[in-house]
């Protein structure tokens, strides 16, 4: 039986994301990734590859018919919408095509025609402008998770490398919001559902969990900050007591050196660059965004849209290609 395509979304159309498409189906056999289509407008992309002088093929088809194209040329299944995308120029127009590649992967997926949903990047403050109304990409897919399967779901964000992986409790909001919102109920769900999908889409039979302190040095026995000891710590005895196998509060300046990591699964910080900057650190080429908590997987880039170099030709297609990989791995 032959494996379900992977859906790929175009991302900001005038940002690095379809380029990193193309190179990444050149790239294929090297790399022996998985068959994947491109939703977006095959024109355009076609504009794309002949303006970067990639010469390839650029075929518009169905996704029953994936499989049969793959092999020769660049599948992409069209959108609906006509896509202007000037390199580095983005342009609010644009942002139906870019919503709908998202929505449209997605559908691909909850009808098994697909079998795993990969992003390009976008830029938030240009749909923003277009009357977007989510905080970022994982809460959108939450909503389509929604409209798809029925009931609720939390999406978490998890960066991943063969180094480490790391996962921010608090995400997009201002670091003097990140004490309030650190809840032990937020620790407890996020905690939960990170070890069951370290359990079902990487097969780690018991995830070993280690959380970093909010404040230097853990709080300090409570000298430098409370938080460890009275939401912190509750939360991982709380999910200890759930039989999920969590450790700390653990000074963050300490817990991410090679003989640290190698005690640990996963690294769960209070604050989104506590986990970030490891892990750019560390893999900052290869670092791939993963959204836990969904009835379906979902990979990315870990990196923006790149406006600054679209349509240069110079953009490097590594982290897309783990995505590809990983989600081809998870599914």
């Amino acid at each position: 039986m032959t494996a379900l395509p992977l859906a790929l979304t175009q991302g900001d159309p005038s940002g690095i994301g379809p380029e990193l498409a193309l190179m990444a189906y050149v790239e294929r056999r090297s790399h022996d990734l998985p068959p994947f289509f491109l939703l977006s407008d095959a024109a355009f992309i076609a504009r794309v590859a002949v303006d970067l002088a990639l010469e390839i093929e650029i075929e518009n088809t169905s996704v029953a018919h994936v499989g049969d194209v793959f092999s020769r040329a660049l599948p992409v299944v069209d959108i609906g919408c006509e896509v202007a995308g000037l390199p580095g120029g983005p342009d609010p127009a644009d942002a139906r095509s870019t919503i709908r590649s998202i929505e449209q992967a997605v559908d691909c997926v909850a009808s098994g025609e697909a079998r795993a949903v990969v992003t390009n990047p976008i830029a938030k403050s240009i749909l923003y402008k277009a009357g977007f109304k989510h905080p970022g990409h994982t809460e959108f897919l939450a909503e389509l998770a929604h409209r798809h399967y029925g009931g609720d779901y939390r999406a978490v964000m998890m960066l991943w490398s063969q180094e480490l992986a790391a996962v921010p409790l608090t995400i997009h909001i201002p670091l003097s919001d990140a004490p309030k919102c650190l809840t032990r109920d937020l620790i407890v769900e996020t905690g939960e559902i990170v070890a069951r999908d370290l359990k079902t889409r990487f097969n780690i039979a018991k995830p070993r969990l280690a959380f970093a302190g909010l404040n230097p040095h853990a709080g300090e026995a409570g000298a430098l900050g409370r938080e460890e000891i009275e939401t912190i710590a509750p939360a991982i005895t709380e999910l200890r007591a759930r039989g999920v196998d969590a450790s700390g509060p653990f000074p963050a300046d300490t817990m991410f050196h090679a003989a640290a990591r190698a005690k640990y699964d996963v690294a769960l910080c209070p604050t989104h660059d506590q986990a970030l900057i490891p892990i750019k650190t560390l893999a900052f080429e290869r670092g791939v965004n993963v959204t836990l908590g969904l009835p379906f997987v979902r990979t990315s880039p870990d990196h923006g849209t790149a406006f600054d170099i679209a349509g240069k030709g110079i953009a490097d297609p590594t982290s897309l290609i783990e995505a590809i990989k990983l989600a081809g791995r998870m599914t």
